[in-house]
């Protein structure tokens, strides 16, 4: 049952991004609550996809990567989390944050949410290790 203040929302659904969208933004209500699982929002980051949605200290925009190897798709960036999906050579994956060995993003054509070993990922040799 919803609060009072609240009112339901339907799901959103993402469509793979492209640079040729929308160049601005604008939060015109509350916050919705939205599956981290299906959507790629945190508390430090969100799609960019999601800004009239969610307020986040930062946004990603997308960066498309091929999947190199086969790899999984963890909920957290612990080897030890649950795997999401199994990701195969030639799948693409929306990178949207790179720390360390994984990376953040979302997962096509599943549409999971969820962290990959960046050697997994066809990403340029010069990339920074936080470039994304």
């Amino acid at each position: 049952m919803l609060a009072p203040a609240q009112t339901a929302v339907p799901p959103l659904t993402l469509e793979p991004f492209d640079d040729k969208a929308r160049t601005s933004f604008s939060l015109t209500g509350r916050s919705v609550d939205l599956d981290p699982r299906t959507h790629a929002v945190r508390r430090d980051i969100a799609d960019i996809r999601l800004a009239e949605y969610v307020f986040a200290p930062h946004y990603a925009v997308p960066m498309i990567r091929a999947v190199a190897r086969t790899a999984l798709l963890r909920s957290e960036r612990d080897e030890a989390s649950d795997t999401m999906v199994d990701l195969n050579p030639g799948d693409s994956f929306e990178v949207l944050e790179i720390a360390g060995v994984s990376a953040w993003g979302v997962a096509r054509p599943s549409g999971l949410v969820g962290y990959v070993e960046t050697a997994a990922l066809d990403l340029p040799a010069d990339l920074p290790a936080d470039a994304a």
